[in-house]
């Protein structure tokens, strides 16, 4: 019996959970689900016989790779810094892996072992990264097919509240990993514009983020992820003379963060003594960064409370997430809202040509989000196609190949995942 083994159940997962179990039900399949805390997992699977809840430390390598010999197919939701266990595993006992996380280098380190085991490891296979990938690759290569030239590319995606449930001054609630949130943007950004390689240290990336249009919605803002060079030989871009990678908020939002990662309030590097502290002391060196735009936001999140600050938080970290989890969680009827633009401008036979390919998708409620499925749509297609042997490929990979993005794209089409295109 065909067995897929999922580790970590949290707020990403519920949709993946979802559609594993309807194929595991349709092709008598076995899924094991396996997270720290067993009863979100019974929650999730709603007790299906197709499914096997279990309670892992995935940091013991007994328990972990128990489970990791009993699959054919492994998802990792782990955080990122924690999916090196999981693949170590998966290469010793000949397993194919998928994971939503950014390739990094100690993963890459296994690539000969991945390749010599004939095993396929498909890494940046959720939302962004993932689908972002898909979709652009489709594109381009489309481009490239009828002699087109890439001169420009700007790929935006985010994370936000639908309109209908946007209630608070921030005009954001948190639909992913909370810790992420507040770290955001802590490596700064490279990327290329107008034929120039610019670098943005953390506190330039907040403080004047463009704004971009979308049919139907209001004025969205980005700033730069990351490092968006990288991705340009990944993409066959070499020549172009722009390319970045950029997250979606709305306006006020850059705004209210930029005061706050001015302030130093992100660290998570260094310990404070909290006892005796609230968050009113905590918050001081806000002060100078507070204006009449942000002044409520900030107002909103409680900075400026005499409120004890939870003897959990070590650090400035903490203390945000937990004040952000407190005033910006979705509360049950919520929805959230996936938000994706590539704009993509070519020359092709002297004429210079433009794509704009939107994708806009709300969730159902703060369970079931837009986030989460996004997120775990693709890796569950994946699975599948893995399984079938719809899939050919082996080695380390992103889903960049069209053996990879034409499935699973028409698939999420299925499942409202559906992009806009408008060609200028």
């Amino acid at each position: 019996m065909n067995t897929v083994l999922l580790i970590g159940a949290g707020k990403s997962a519920t949709v993946l959970i979802d559609y594993l179990i309807a194929q595991a039900q349709k092709k008598i399949w076995k899924v094991i689900i396996a997270d720290a805390n067993r009863d979100q997992v019974l929650l999730k699977t709603n007790h299906s016989p197709f499914a096997e809840a279990v309670g892992l430390d995935v940091t013991d390598d007994e328990q972990r790779s128990k489970l990791v010999q009993k699959a054919h197919v492994v998802i990792s939701m782990m955080p990122p810094a924690l999916h090196f266990l999981v693949a170590k595993d998966c290469v010793e006992y000949r397993k194919h892996l998928l994971t939503a996380s950014y390739l990094d280098n100690k993963i890459k380190s296994l690539e000969e072992e991945i390749r010599h085991r004939k095993l396929l490891f498909l890494c940046e296979m959720g939302l962004d990264p993932g689908i972002d990938h898909m979709s652009a690759m489709k594109i381009l290569d489309a481009i490239k097919a009828k002699g087109g030239h890439v001169t420009s590319f700007k790929s935006h995606c985010g994370g936000l509240v639908a309109p209908e449930s946007d209630n608070n001054p921030w005009h954001y609630k948190i639909s992913w990993n909370p810790r992420n949130v507040v770290l955001a943007g802590k490596a700064g950004a490279e990327y290329k514009m107008d034929g120039k390689v610019i670098h943005k240290d953390y506190k330039q990336l907040f403080a004047a983020c463009e704004k971009v249009a979308i049919d139907g919605l209001a004025d969205l803002a980005f700033y730069p992820n990351r490092d968006s060079l990288s991705y340009m030989p990944v993409y066959h871009l070499e020549g172009a003379s722009t390319f970045v990678r950029t997250t979606l908020r709305y306006p006020d939002y850059c705004n209210g963060w930029n005061a706050i990662v001015q302030a130093g309030l992100t660290n998570d590097a260094d310990s404070i003594d909290i006892h005796h502290t609230n968050f009113k002391q905590w918050s001081a060196p806000l002060l100078p960064f507070v204006n009449d735009e942000n002044k409520s936001m900030l107002e909103f999140l409680g900075f400026f409370d005499d409120g004890i600050i939870p003897a959990t938080a070590k650090n400035s970290a903490d203390i945000l997430q937990h004040l952000l989890e407190t005033k910006l969680a979705m509360q049950e009827h919520d929805k959230d809202m996936i938000v994706m633009l590539h704009e993509i401008e070519y020359e092709q036979n002297g004429v210079q040509k433009k794509i704009n390919s939107s994708l806009v998708v709300k969730g159902e409620d703060s369970l079931r989000t837009a986030m989460a499925k996004t997120v775990g749509l693709p890796l569950g297609i994946a699975a599948k196609l893995i399984l079938e042997g719809a899939v050919k490929m082996k080695g380390l990979h992103i889903p960049i190949r069209k053996e990879i993005y034409e499935p699973v794209l028409s698939e999420l089409e299925n499942f409202g995942v559906l992009f806009k295109e408008e060609e200028k």
